[in-house]
């Protein structure tokens, strides 16, 4: 594996407490570069509360659950993401999940009208997401699901799509937005307050497939939404650290969350994620209050922790 920056003691100290709410860990059906028990253990000795294991395909709050009971103490937190290996937008699969422990909702990602029929490249250079090539290989062997759609051609929600925040709403679970475009993000998040949904977080609104705009940023967070700063998304060059500090700044720190993304195996360790975040914020301005708000508080909202 390549040489990784190393976080500050002061970075760890900063994001002690802190919940990584997007992992991507074994086991799984790609290769990562650490499984979830270790990683957990790892997790607890710098500090770090818990993570929130997401896959692309499949429900992870059993996974949850081994490690919880593995590692006393530990905040491991299930999930669901309602791509086409769970049926879409089942609400079956998001009661079945939450009745597990599950308490994230991904809407779709890698299976979304959106992410399907995205034709933005990545820029020069850009590290391709894991899943691109799974993707590819179910499509050359006749496994391509149509399309998961969440909202309708007129700009509604879908009916079936009201019925998940319902239940989102109902068991307190926590909306992540997936691989939507703007427009439906839009959408779902004004249907999501409708319905009770208190917990809402904007996924990546930097990656290639999303770009929202800084405007459209500020108008979601005044709806209650967090936007989610991903590590991998500046650092595999699908933006640049940049425009993604802009990003921050102009939707104010109080309005994101940190993560990581990680547990690919070319990139850092997972444990390292927040903590370098942390350098590179208190870096160019940021204060220790804004990134303990980002890195520990407004994640431990959304885990279901606090």
């Amino acid at each position: 594996m390549p040489d990784h920056p190393k976080p500050s003691a002061r970075a760890r100290e900063l994001v002690a407490g802190a919940y990584d709410i997007h992992i991507h860990v074994a086991p799984d059906v790609m290769r990562r570069r650490i499984d979830d028990l270790t990683l957990a253990a790892r997790f607890a000795d710098v500090g770090l509360a818990g993570y929130v294991l997401k896959s692309h395909y499949v429900p992870t709050a059993e996974r949850a659950a081994v490690v919880r009971a593995a590692v006393p103490g530990f905040g491991a937190v299930g999930a669901i993401t309602l791509n086409a290996a769970v049926g879409g937008m089942n609400p079956v699969a998001v009661e079945i999940a939450a009745r597990g422990g599950a308490q994230v909702v991904w809407l779709p990602t890698v299976d979304s009208a959106n992410q399907r029929a995205c034709t933005a490249a990545d820029p020069e250079g850009a590290t391709p997401p894991m899943w691109a090539r799974l993707q590819d290989e179910l499509r050359a062997a006749g496994m391509a699901a149509d399309p998961v759609e969440v909202v309708a051609p007129g700009g509604g929600v879908l009916d079936r799509t009201r019925q998940v925040l319902r239940l989102i709403a109902a068991h307190d679970l926590t909306l992540a937005t997936g691989h939507l475009g703007a427009d439906e993000i839009d959408a779902v998040v004004a249907a999501a307050v409708e319905e009770g949904v208190r917990r809402i977080v904007v996924t990546h609104p930097e990656f290639t497939s999303q770009r929202v705009a800084v405007e459209r940023q500020r108008a979601l967070a005044a709806k209650g939404a967090l936007l989610e700063r991903c590590f991998t998304t500046p650092h595999s060059g699908k933006v640049s650290w940049q425009t993604w500090l802009e990003h921050i700044a102009a939707a104010g720190p109080e309005h994101s969350v940190l993560s990581s993304d990680l547990g690919q195996p070319f990139n850092p360790p997972v444990e390292d994620g927040l903590a370098l975040l942390a350098d590179r914020l208190t870096a160019e301005g940021f204060t220790d209050k804004d990134v303990r708000t980002m890195a520990v508080e407004n994640s431990r909202w959304l885990a279901g922790a606090r």
